[in-house]
């Protein structure tokens, strides 16, 4: 949690100081309410001796009488009363009490209460100042944690987001962000009120009495020990609430995502369990975090109860042997009630602290996990040359025993298309992780226009690709911001262009609001057909260098595919095109074919050579088309 706070900038230090100011104006205020409340019963009870001097006694009231009575006390001054009674051996505290009873009026009683309502007002005020800047320094540090977790994430490799799991990082991007920021808010706000507060209510305590301090020390003792032991069983717990979210976040996840699946195979009861189950442990988690939370609530009923009673017993043995008065007592009740209220306060904040702990550390595991993919110090940007080369390459993933890919090897020259066909399985979509560096190669280079790619600026790197996934992905939002994602501010001229080579313009312009038409997330209100020929649009629209089509025409029926790769070979003449594709009809016309098969080369070459030479690429011609069809 502390981490987090080193991202504090000097702004935010500043409206912590300004924070801690005005905390001390509210406890001050608070302070000094307490004295009023004080003075104001103090002046009610000297105002009724004022009135009824037999109330004092018959002594004192004889020796009232004897002077003049309040009267002539108030007009000759604390000095003469000093001067008569002192050789009667009479206290000076006694003596004073007998001049403040005299000159005592309903004026004290007024004014006292005038001031305890300024005192009010500026406790109000206070809280307020507080409240605002303690939600705007959370709220501006939450906004910047968001943003570093973004950026972050987008740093990643493929190999750090399966690490955390899309669904942990999720979580940790919303659920234990809202934990941190919510935390924040209670620190800031009680951790500064609270030490202040119990620090100078028990320093006022102690300078008038140290019987009652030593009273109201032992219940804080009970109540400090109360709230440990209840930390020290849900803290644990706390710490795997956490975990359980993202759980729970996954089978949510699954369930949305494979709906279609689910219900295709009557899954629902199974996946509901899931989801029960996953439900049940959160919900066992947070009711035993609960329960054990709340049972402090009636602890610190009593104790404050019980705080009440010890200090009126003591207070009342005080009052009786003449150490202290009623009115000390109510404020020392006062004070103490504050000292109890600044640990209810610091109860909160252990409500929230070891979650939101829990969770800062999870942010921070996000934070501080550095990303395979390293960026190079002086990065090169070569010119546009459409040359692409992989050099005895092998790949192998993160904590995997074996090679994925071993040894592959194949040149792309500008114009060129390469095309990649093996059985399922073989490696052919690691190798496009490869091309846009999604993943780092194991051993051997992948060179781009004369430069390795480690050498590259991955933004710039991936500029010079236009990818077409196999699935194909939109966004929520319209037609043309789904085409121009690469390209924000793109044209409405070249967005129609690259809808028309991707052949999307037919079924955009038919679409309600044409171009301006609202794609849903995911892109479920369009076919899966339509999906894809808005991700080639998509492709097409950055003037891409090389074009990556990973198994992309395979959701277009025979004609469309054709006609798509018509456009793309005379629209797109100057671009090099990499294929990976099941179907022979897609790469028969290729430059190149590279055949795969458990992730090694076992062929190279044209359509008609690996007829020829690559029993594989045979079987697999075969397999789809006819002797005849393949002119064999």
């Amino acid at each position: 949690m502390f981490k987090l706070y080193s991202k504090f900038t000097k702004r935010d230090w500043f409206l912590v100081g300004l924070i801690l100011g005005f905390t001390i104006l509210q406890v001050y205020c608070t302070m000094t309410m307490t004295d009023y409340v004080s003075n104001i019963i103090r002046s009610i009870t000297y105002l009724n001796y004022h009135n009824n001097p037999a109330q004092l006694g018959d002594e004192l009231s004889a020796l009232i009488t004897s002077l003049g009575g309040f009267a002539t006390i108030a007009e000759n001054g604390l000095d003469w009363l000093i001067d008569v009674l002192s050789p009667m051996g009479l206290a000076t505290s006694d003596i004073e009490m007998i001049f403040d009873i005299a000159i005592s009026s309903t004026g004290d009683i007024w004014l006292n209460a005038g001031m305890m309502v300024l005192a009010a007002f500026g406790i109000a005020a206070a809280q307020m100042v507080i409240s605002v800047l303690s939600s705007r320094v959370a709220a501006d540090q939450a906004t910047r944690i968001r943003r570093e977790l973004s950026e972050k994430v987008a740093s990643f490799s493929l190999a750090e987001i399966n690490s955390f799991s899309t669904a942990s990082l999720i979580t940790r991007s919303t659920n234990d962000v809202s934990q941190v920021q919510m935390a924040n808010i209670m620190v800031i706000r009680m951790v500064l009120a609270a030490p202040i507060t119990v620090i100078w209510a028990l320093c006022k305590i102690q300078a008038a009495s140290w019987q009652l301090t030593v009273v109201t020390g032992l219940f804080i003792f009970a109540l400090i020990l109360s709230i440990g032991i209840v930390m020290v069983l849900v803290i644990p717990r706390f710490k795997s609430m956490q975990k359980l979210i993202d759980k729970l976040n996954l089978v949510v996840r699954e369930n949305l995502t494979g709906i279609r699946v689910v219900r295709a195979y009557n899954s629902e009861g199974y996946q509901i369990e899931k989801s029960e189950a996953a439900n049940e442990e959160l919900t066992k988690a947070n009711l035993f975090t609960s329960e054990m939370i709340s049972i402090l609530s009636p602890t610190m009923a009593v104790i404050m109860s019980g705080l009440s009673l010890a200090i009126y017993w003591v207070g009342a043995s005080l009052i009786q042997a003449g150490s202290t008065d009623y009115a000390t007592v109510t404020s020392f009740m006062m004070l103490g009630s504050q000292v109890i209220m600044s640990f209810v306060m610091l109860l909160m904040m252990f409500v929230l602290w070891p979650r939101a702990s829990v969770s800062a550390k999870r942010i921070n595991e996000v934070l501080m996990t550095q990303s395979s993919i390293k960026e190079p110090e002086h990065p090169r940007n070569p010119k546009r040359e459409g040359k692409l080369v992989f050099d005895h390459v092998s790949f192998r993933y993160p904590d995997a025993a074996e090679c994925v890919l071993e040894d592959i090897s194949f040149t792309a020259d500008k114009a060129q298309t390469v095309a990649f066909i093996g059985p399922t399985g073989s490696g052919k979509s690691s190798l496009v992780n490869l091309l846009l560096r999604l993943y780092d190669v194991t051993e051997g280079e992948v060179l781009v226009d004369g430069v390795n790619v480690k050498d590259m600026d991955s933004s710039e790197l991936r500029k010079r690709f236009g990818y077409v996934p196999q699935k194909g992905v939109l966004f929520s939002g319209s037609v043309n911001k789904n085409i121009a994602l690469g390209v924000p501010g793109l044209s409405q001229e070249k967005t129609k262009r690259a809808a028309k080579i991707a052949k999307a313009d037919e079924f955009i312009n038919q679409m309600d609001g044409g171009y301006e038409a609202r794609i849903s997330q995911g892109g479920k209100n369009v076919s899966g057909g339509q999906r894809q020929r808005l991700c080639i649009a998509r492709a097409v629209a950055i003037e891409p260098e090389f074009y990556i089509f990973d198994d992309s025409f395979s959701a277009l029926d025979y004609k469309t595919d054709r006609e798509v790769r018509e456009n793309l070979a005379k629209e797109e003449k100057d671009a090099t095109k990499f294929i990976v594709a099941q179907r022979i009809g897609t790469i028969m016309d290729a430059d190149t074919i590279v055949v795969l098969n458990e992730g090694k080369q076992v062929g190279m070459g044209t359509h008609r050579e690996l007829l020829e030479n690559c029993p594989l690429y045979r079987d697999i011609a075969l397999s789809q088309l006819s002797k005849e069809e393949l002119g064999l």
